[in-house]
């Protein structure tokens, strides 16, 4: 209060009491104040605070929702076929020549040796690389984070698998003791840093801490930063750790799987046929004698059977049924869109539901595959192409890669990655459209080869191939243009000739015109 309402206070006290709430509503957001209806719960702590106590309860509740329940082991799965897809994330060296073409001799070179490695790049050599990069994908999604060490060239007790001496050891996000913090040495939630907050190192678990190993997995080693790859699903700047893609729905889903197993119970007993015996007065009971065994009366139960074994007195009743509930799938289906709104999903995805019209259908997968290509190149970044980079360097290093003389050096580590495209719906349309781009120089062959997910270098190659085998066994398609064009006018070397003395000809006199 300021001298005036402390002076008005004692006199009077209401007048003062309505100036302060009326000063308070002016000087604050209606948001900021708590209210009845406006609990304004608050995160006061730090982006690392805020994970401390949280993030290990969090990680084992997805991790239980991806063993038990089906919507979210879909979830997962479907961020993994869009995010990284069968295939893997490929990757399509480009080193240029010093004039600045691509020098595609080189580029094949690189090609070859990586998809060999590609077969057994991980240390156990149980997983491809388009299943390793699956794993690493789902683990960064639903645990919030992923780790691997990086064992480049000569490792004490390992021997590598293939000639390039890289490989990488997958290990889960509990090997990483969030609540390992040193402020003295600046290590916080298991990471070291420095002043500059640049990780220097991960303290690692030696064992997986809830393994079988015992106390081994209660020391930790100090791994230098150079040798650790950590892909975290980050929300807040200066978040050490990352947190699940599921933390805003967590609830929404357990609640989703508890009303459903509700209502399958419910179903289930409205299912078995009750049947009841009304008595009517209580002069009509009629116990069972001394020395009586009451016997238990059944009534067949077939169409158009009549009862006629009532006592008097008595009536069949039946226990109504109302299940399954008529408003579950309605129900069930908001708290699905409003569980792929929090999980950069789409509905139709989720609940594999793809009755909309076809117009709602695209505009659907266009703003999904917005967020399937941010989580793509989130994963690009964090992962793949550290782990290109890597092994490129390391196969260059240990000789099984020699870079050429006419190589730009500042390009040898250039390379496109690409993951999965989003589908053609009306693949007429889609295919005039790249049709007409290319034709007015808006596109070119590579860019649309990479929208249908194929490696343009590789398409070529392939059409190559094909286009000369066709000519060597005279079959003619209409995709050779070449046989097209001169299979119906067929011109003979004078005919070639003349033309080309005309050509040159009419260039000349437009020429001397202007």
């Amino acid at each position: 209060m300021n001298l005036l309402d402390k002076a008005l206070a004692p006199l009077f006290p209401g007048m003062v009491a309505e100036r302060l709430r009326a000063r308070n509503v002016i000087m604050a957001f209606e948001a900021a104040k708590p209210s009845r209806t406006h609990k304004a719960k608050k995160q006061t702590g730090s982006a690392d605070r805020s994970l401390n106590h949280t993030l290990k309860s969090m990680r084992e509740q997805c991790r239980k929702l991806d063993e038990d329940h089906d919507i979210v082991t879909g979830l997962f799965d479907r961020l993994e076929e869009r995010v990284v897809g069968g295939s893997g994330i490929a990757v399509e060296p480009i080193p240029l020549h010093l004039d600045g073409t691509v020098h595609r001799e080189f580029a094949a070179a690189i090609n070859a040796l990586w998809g060999e490695w590609s077969l057994k790049p991980e240390a156990s050599g149980e997983l491809s690389r388009p299943q390793m990069e699956r794993l690493v994908c789902r683990s960064w999604l639903r645990d919030g984070e992923a780790l691997a060490q990086e064992l480049m060239g000569k490792v004490p007790n390992y021997q590598h698998l293939h000639g390039v001496p890289y490989a990488l050891e997958l290990l889960e996000a509990d090997y990483l003791p969030i609540e390992y913090t040193d402020d003295a040495k600046g290590i916080v939630q298991g990471i070291e840093r420095n002043g500059w907050r640049r990780v220097l190192a991960y303290h690692l678990y030696k064992a997986h801490p809830a393994g079988l190993r015992g106390s081994l997995a209660q020391s930790t080693k100090r791994v230098p930063a150079e040798q650790v790859i950590h892909v975290a699903y980050r929300k807040r700047i200066g978040q050490s750790r990352g947190q699940p893609l599921l933390h805003a729905v967590l609830i929404r889903l357990a609640d989703i799987k508890d009303y459903e197993e509700s209502e399958r119970v419910a179903a289930r007993i409205s299912a078995a046929l009750a049947m009841y015996i009304k008595k009517g007065t209580p002069d009509d009971y009629v116990p069972a004698g001394p020395g009586e065994a009451r016997t238990e009366r059944t009534f067949p139960i077939a169409p158009g059977i009549v009862v006629d074994t009532l006592l008097p007195g008595e009536d069949v009743g039946m226990i109504e049924s109302n299940r399954p509930n008529p408003f579950l799938e309605s129900f069930r289906n908001g708290q699905l869109k409003a569980v792929a709104a929090g999980t950069r999903g789409t509905y139709s995805s989720v609940a594999r539901s793809y009755d909309g019209t076809y117009s709602a259908q695209r505009q659907e997968l266009v703003e999904g595959q917005l967020g399937y290509d941010l989580l793509q190149h989130e994963f690009i970044d964090y992962w793949c192409r550290r782990v290109y980079r890597n092994w490129l360097r390391m196969a260059i290093l240990s000789g099984q890669l020699k870079v050429p003389p006419d190589v730009d050096p500042r390009t040898v580590y250039g390379a496109f990655y690409q993951g999965p495209v989003m589908p053609w719906i009306n693949p007429v349309h889609e295919a005039d459209a790249w049709e007409t781009l290319i034709k007015i120089g808006g596109s070119d062959e590579a860019e649309m080869a990479r929208s249908r997910g194929r490696n343009p270098s590789e398409l070529k190659a392939s059409r190559k191939s094909e286009i000369a085998d066709n000519r060597a066994n005279d079959l003619v398609f209409s995709s050779d243009a070449y046989h097209e064009y001169y299979g119906r006018n067929q011109p003979n070397e004078q005919t070639k000739k003349a033309g080309k003395a005309a050509r040159t000809g009419a260039t000349r006199g437009g020429g001397d015109d202007g």
